[in-house]
């Protein structure tokens, strides 16, 4: 039996404070002998049944033979309780690596590394040797505060200004929009940012033309694309890059990009042909940030967000995160501890959100937005612009939540969108940005006021 499970148990029992276990989470998976669980098993069945009391040495050594009693223990609780915990996450490891003896079956099992080591490829190994490790540490982890004090809050707080300061931590990347810069600042890392829209509307545009220009301030984007391949992908961002450089002037001079349509059909022509060349041949010389893409129907696209984690640890320079749809993940449908309608997909939400927290990183997700049927046939032809509310997302209301900003967008098809702030946590709700939409030329800009604005729609 370990001194300091004896010597833990011991002081359990002089203070008569069996709460001491539960205050450090003492578990029988922490101790080593089945002396040591008897001993704790005996002591938490016996206050049960008597208000809260311990035993006494005596009637525990009458009850617990392997047990030895150890009195007037001076040393602090954390202390012995760090020891114990400490002492099981090295046999923890100890068994991963060489097995241990089946308590019910006395039987020796071979440790699990070997044979998972032989059956994974390896970086589906260290994927699951992380994941092992990380929950030993967590399993013996002992918490020391339940919170911090309100000096140890300053100190923090105003370490945290001077990095945010100094650029340093909590970075601000700007929207392509000024009105939104203006209500909400921009996109702050460890926030997450959703966008909302009926289906077909150009939400993926919006996004793309959001990464465009956080790639253009110098991030590091991750995309994982569930919906659109790789090459079309790139090609609405070869609309949007083309659009802003202001190289190309339709019929009432007005800068548009690339034709989408021509580049996804192969039928540029001329001069067009050879600037689409040119441009994609320098295409990484326009942004000072990188992409990382995985689109649909890529060998390396990953659906899971445990295997996001595990990327952003592998790849800790990365700015923002970008999920489209968020429906694509696996988690979203996958099964669900709470047994509840749309669990799982409520798990997967908050899951994203600790993701995006512990890596402070930017999170941006779309979602689609249903409509009734009647709606959508009273939509046939020309509509007006309606932005979708909150209510019309039915993925999880979770999702809804752990957004920071919740984006709605909506696209009439006649060359007008328009973008609002469904919510903001921070202020901003009910700000709309009237834009100009040519999708298919990669357009989407903010509608100038004024005498600027009549010149846009020179028809």
């Amino acid at each position: 039996m370990s001194n300091y499970t004896e010597m833990f148990l011991s002081k359990v029992i002089d203070q008569n404070e069996v709460t001491a276990l539960t205050r450090y989470g003492i578990e029988e998976s922490h101790l080593e002998t089945k002396g040591e669980k008897a001993a704790l098993s005996f002591i938490r069945k016996y206050a049960a049944e008597n208000g809260g009391q311990t035993p006494s040495p005596e009637v525990l050594a009458a009850n617990v033979a392997e047990f030895t009693y150890l009195p007037q223990i001076s040393d602090d609780y954390m202390y012995l309780a760090k020891k114990i915990k400490g002492d099981a996450a090295k046999r923890h490891f100890a068994e991963l690596l060489n097995g241990k003896e089946n308590e019910k079956t006395g039987k020796y099992e071979e440790g699990v590394v070997g044979k998972m080591y032989a059956e994974l490829e390896g970086e589906k190994f260290y994927e699951w040797l992380i994941s092992e490790l990380e929950s030993s540490k967590i399993r013996t982890s002992v918490r020391e505060s339940v919170g911090k004090s309100l000096e140890d809050l300053g100190v923090e707080m105003l370490t945290e200004y001077e990095n945010r300061k100094q650029g340093k931590s909590a970075k601000l990347w700007k929207t392509p929009y000024e009105r939104l810069n203006e209500a909400i600042g921009g996109f702050y890392s460890g926030d997450i940012y959703g966008v909302i829209a009926e289906s077909g509307r150009g939400k993926s545009y919006l996004i793309i033309l959001f990464i465009h220009f956080l790639l253009k301030q110098g991030a590091n984007v991750l995309v994982k694309s569930y919906e659109l391949k790789a090459y079309l992908w790139l090609s609405r961002l070869v609309s949007v890059l083309t659009a802003e450089e202001g190289d190309i002037l339709d019929e009432n001079n007005r800068k548009v990009g690339l034709p989408n349509k021509q580049i996804l059909s192969g039928r540029l022509e001329g001069e067009t042909e050879e600037y689409f060349t040119q441009v994609v041949k320098k295409l990484n010389s326009f942004y000072p940030g990188n992409l990382y893409l995985q689109a649909k129907g890529d060998r390396d696209l990953t659906r899971s967000l445990k295997e996001l984690d595990s990327e952003l640890y592998q790849r800790p320079d990365i700015d923002v995160v970008v999920v489209d749809p968020f429906y694509g993940l696996d988690d979203v449908y996958g099964r669900n501890s709470n047994r509840t309608a749309g669990g799982a997909a409520e798990q997967a939400a908050r899951y994203f959100e600790q993701v995006v927290g512990k890596h402070d990183v930017v999170g941006i997700y779309a979602v689609q937005a249903t409509v009734e049927k009647k709606q959508r046939d009273e939509d046939e032809g020309g509509r007006e612009l309606k932005l979708p509310t909150r209510d019309q997302v039915k993925t999880s209301k979770a999702l809804l939540e752990i957004a920071t900003i919740l984006f709605s967008f909506d696209n009439d098809g006649d060359g007008q969108a328009q973008l609002g702030i469904e919510k903001g946590r921070n202020g901003g709700e009910d700000v709309i940005v009237d834009l100009i939409a040519l999708l298919d030329y990669g357009v989407l800009r903010e509608l100038e006021t004024g005498q600027a604005a009549a010149s846009q729609f020179n028809f």
